[in-house]
C-alpha cells in the first residue's frame, strides 16, 4: 500500500517515534511515504535522527520527509496526525501559574479548568489555520487523527469550523480498563467494557467477565486495592457518589470537578504524591519541564540504545494506527473514539464531542447508538461541554466576554473564584499569552489598561498545596531509567509539540 502520513508537532519524541512504530508494525504499510514537521527545528532533527534508525534496523527503505514547512509536509497526506502544544512549555506555566494567584490549584491545566480553557484558545487558532493547509494541500479523502489537548474543543473546532474530518484519539479508556479487570484480578481482554461520556469524563457504563456483570462489585473492589485506594481517592469518591468509575486519572479528574482541589487545606485528603499523575499541583508542568531537558541533554544516549522493533507484539494501545489499518485494509478494529456525538448518546446535546464505541473497517467508522448515560455521569459531563461550547466559540471569534463565561462555567474556577477575580484573572492570562492569541489583539489591549489602571483585586504567591520542585539535569542524572521514564510520561501523546507557527 502507498499512502502518505504526516505527523504535525513531530519534534515530540516518544509519541512521534511509539506512534510510527505502531503504524510500521503493519506489514501492508512496509512502503508508506512518511513526513514529519515541526517548528523547532532542533527538536525534528533529533526525532527524525532517532526515527530514521529505527527503520533502518527494522530493514525498511523509508526516508522520512522532515521539514519546518507544514504545508510541505501536508502535500498528498491521506492521513495526518496531530500532537501540538501552542505556546509550548512557555505558555503552560502561565497556564498553571497565573490562576494560582487565585487561590486555582491545578494539577495539569490542558483539559478544562482555568489552564485548559486558555490551552484551548491557543490551540484552537492553530487547528484551523493547520484544516485550512490540510484542504489545500492535503488528499482530498484526508483523516485528520487529532491527539492534541483539549481534546474535545480542538476536536470540536476541526469538525465545526475547520471543514476537515477530525477524529479524537486518547488512551484513558484503555487505561482504565487495564484498571478494572486489575481489581478483579482478571486479564484486559477477559473484561468486556462499554464506556461512554465526553474525553477524560468517560464513564464506564457496563463492564463483564463472561456474561457476568462487574459494575455493580467495583466499588468494593477498588476500595480493597492496595495501591488504587491510595492513588485513585478522587475516582473512587465520583464512583461512591456517582454509581460509574470515570476514566481519567486522579490528578485531571480532581481539577474538572467542584468539589475535591477548591480548598487549600483539603487537597492533600486527596491526592497521592507517589506519581505527579494522583495530584500534585501542577505535576505536568514539572515533567514536561524535566523531560524537555533531559531529552535534550541525554539524545546521544538514546541513539545507543537499541532500536524499536517494528511487530505485532510491541504495538502499543494508542488508537491512530489500529483505525489507520482499518480504513484502509479493512480489519475490523473496536475502540473508543472522539467524535460529533450526532445523538449517539441521547442525552447529550448532539454539537459535542463525545467519547464512545466505535468500529473501524474499509467503509469507515461507525458509532453503535449508546443512549441515555445514567443521570449523574450525564449532570457532569453537560456541565463541562457548556465550558467546552462557550470556549469554542470564544476561541473562534476571539470573543473574550464568551471567554470570560467558559471561567465562569468552569466548575472548579467558579467554586474558587467570584466574578471580579475571574475577570482580572483572564485579564492576566490574555495578556501574559499575546504572543499566541492573535484572534484578542482588542481584548488584549482594553487589558494591558486595565491592569495598567492599578485598583486590582490582591492576590498571592503560592506555590500550591502540592508543589514539587523541578529536577535539575544533574538529579536527573542519578537514575537515567527513571529520567527516560519520566520524559515519556511528559510526552503524553500532546506535550513535546510545535508552539505556533
Amino acid at each position: 500500500m502507498a499512502f502518505k502520513v504526516a505527523f504535525i508537532g513531530a519534534g515530540s519524541i516518544g509519541f512521534t517515534r511509539g506512534l510510527l512504530r505502531d503504524l510500521l508494525a503493519v506489514p501492508e504499510f512496509h512502503n508508506i511515504q512518511v513526513a514529519f514537521t515541526d517548528i523547532n527545528s532542533h527538536n525534528l532533527e533529533m526525532v527524525t535522527e532517532l526515527c530514521q534508525r529505527d527503520i533502518h534496523e527494522n530493514g525498511l527503505s523509508i526516508e522520512i520527509q522532515a521539514t519546518t514547512d507544514r504545508r510541505e509536509a501536508l502535500e498528498g497526506a491521506k492521513y495526518v496526525l496531530c500532537t501540538i502544544r501552542v505556546g509550548g512549555l512557555e505558555a503552560f506555566a502561565t497556564d498553571v501559574d497565573i490562576p494560582l494567584k487565585y487561590g486555582v490549584d491545578q494539577c495539569v491545566g490542558d483539559t478544562l479548568c482555568a489552564g485548559g480553557i486558555m490551552y484551548g484558545q491557543r490551540g484552537i487558532s492553530e487547528m484551523l489555520r493547520i484544516c485550512q493547509d490540510i484542504r489545500e494541500v492535503a488528499a482530498p479523502d484526508v483523516t485528520l487523527l487529532n491527539y492534541a489537548n483539549p481534546m474535545a474543543m480542538l476536536t470540536w473546532a476541526c469538525n465545526k469550523y475547520g471543514g476537515v474530518r477530525t477524529i479524537g484519539l486518547c488512551h484513558g479508556v484503555q487505561h482504565g480498563h487495564h484498571q478494572i479487570a486489575n481489581v478483579y484480578g482478571l486479564d484486559k481482554k477477559d473484561v468486556d467494557i462499554i464506556c461512554a461520556g465526553i474525553n477524560h469524563q468517560t464513564w464506564y457504563i457496563q463492564a463483564s467477565h463472561e456474561g457476568k456483570d462487574l459494575t455493580a462489585g467495583l466499588l468494593e473492589a477498588f476500595e480493597n486495592h492496595a495501591e488504587y485506594a491510595r492513588t485513585e481517592k478522587v475516582r473512587i469518591d465520583m464512583l461512591r457518589r456517582f454509581g460509574y468509575y470515570s476514566t481519567e486519572s486522579n490528578g485531571h479528574l480532581s481539577e474538572y470537578v467542584p468539589w475535591y482541589r477548591k480548598r487549600a487545606s483539603e487537597i492533600g485528603d486527596w491526592i497521592d504524591m507517589g506519581s505527579w499523575i494522583n495530584g500534585e499541583t501542577g505535576g505536568y508542568l514539572r515533567v514536561c519541564t524535566e523531560g524537555r531537558r533531559w531529552f535534550e541533554t541525554d539524545f546521544p544516549n538514546w541513539m545507543k540504545d537499541p532500536a524499536f522493533v517494528y511487530a505485532s507484539e510491541k504495538r502499543s494501545e494508542e488508537h491512530g494506527s489500529y483505525i489507520i489499518e482499518g480504513l484502509e485494509t479493512g480489519r475490523v478494529y473496536r475502540g473508543h473514539f472522539n467524535l460529533v456525538n450526532r445523538g449517539v448518546i441521547s442525552n447529550l446535546p448532539d454539537d459535542a464531542i463525545i467519547e464512545a464505541p466505535g468500529y473501524v473497517d474499509r467503509n469507515g467508522i461507525s458509532m453503535p447508538h449508546v443512549g441515555e448515560l445514567p443521570l449523574g455521569p450525564a449532570a457532569v459531563c453537560n456541565v463541562s461541554i457548556s465550558v467546552q461550547r462557550l470556549a469554542v466559540e470564544a476561541a473562534v471569534h476571539g470573543d473574550d466576554k464568551l471567554l470570560r463565561q467558559a471561567f465562569m462555567m468552569d466548575p472548579l474556577v467558579g467554586a474558587v473564584c467570584n466574578p471580579k477575580e475571574i475577570w482580572q484573572m483572564v485579564d492576566e492570562m490574555l495578556v501574559a499569552q499575546e504572543a499566541w492569541l492573535p484572534q484578542y489583539s482588542a481584548a488584549i489591549a482594553e487589558a494591558k489598561q486595565r491592569l495598567a489602571a492599578g485598583n486590582l483585586i490582591p492576590t498571592r504567591e503560592y506555590e500550591g498545596a502540592a508543589r514539587v520542585k523541578v529536577k535539575t539535569v544533574a538529579d536527573m542524572q542519578q537514575d537515567r531509567e527513571a529520567a527516560n521514564k519520566n520524559a515519556g510520561e511528559a510526552d503524553k501523546g500532546k506535550d513535546r509539540a510545535s508552539t505556533t507557527a
